[in-house]
């Protein structure tokens, strides 16, 4: 995947998480599933963190599901 379609889900992903915006996602590229989409998908992992309400940062972990031509499938998070 290059590195225009890498930044262009990223930064629409920041759009939504913008406690991930500037960090570099680990890529990596998943086998044919047939629930998903018949192409190969590839599967962006963002780590960041957040503060809650008190204050306290809170881990984030976001992971995403592109497909070969850049569109997102699947957002999943977890704190």
């Amino acid at each position: 995947m290059n590195k225009k379609t890498i930044e262009s889900i990223s930064n629409k992903v920041a759009i939504k998480f913008p406690e991930i915006a500037g960090k570099a996602p680990n890529v990596k590229r998943r086998p044919q599933a047939k629930s998903i989409s018949p192409s190969p998908t590839y599967l962006f992992t963002y780590k960041g963190e957040g503060t809650n309400p008190s204050g306290h940062t809170i881990p984030r972990q976001v992971r995403v599901v592109v497909d070969e031509s850049g569109k997102i499938l699947k957002i999943s998070t977890s704190r």
